[in-house]
């Protein structure tokens, strides 16, 4: 077993104060180094950084489906709007009593009367079973 030096031991009980060193990038970009830079005439570099802070990285060529859809077939959103909203106030239902019957958010309804929504077909057949009324597929008149 190593023994200990029996000689005096005592703990050191000054402070010991670590300083982290700024980068000098880090300098430079503070806010009194720069207004003393301002003051003193010394030259000041600024950078317009473009689309900083905006989220605008998808390319300009980019349509939403909805466009597309109107493109091809523009009246059919509107028809599917006007026929779910009969359908619904001749069976008396509100549009949540609706969305709870086709498990589906209020606001799915409300977009679909309002013809905001690109037709589902999963959620136009839900709406065709609770209402009745046929939505999708060619009607003939």
């Amino acid at each position: 077993m190593p023994s200990r030096n029996p000689g005096t031991m005592s703990q050191d009980w000054e402070p010991v104060v670590l300083h982290k060193t700024r980068s000098k990038a880090q300098e430079l970009r503070d806010p009194k180094a720069v207004n003393q830079a301002l003051r003193s005439g010394g030259q000041v570099q600024t950078v317009k950084k473009f689309d900083a802070g905006s989220n605008k990285k998808a390319p300009a060529t980019a349509v939403n489906a909805r466009k597309l859809d109107e493109v091809e077939e523009p009246a059919a959103l509107g028809k599917v709007s006007v026929e779910v909203r009969q359908a619904r106030i001749e069976k008396k239902m509100s549009q949540a009593d609706l969305a709870k019957q086709i498990n589906e958010l209020p606001r799915v309804v409300q977009e679909y009367e309002n013809g905001k929504a690109v037709p589902n077909q999963a959620v136009l057949a839900k709406m065709e079973r609770v209402l009745g009324v046929k939505l999708r597929g060619k009607t003939h008149k």
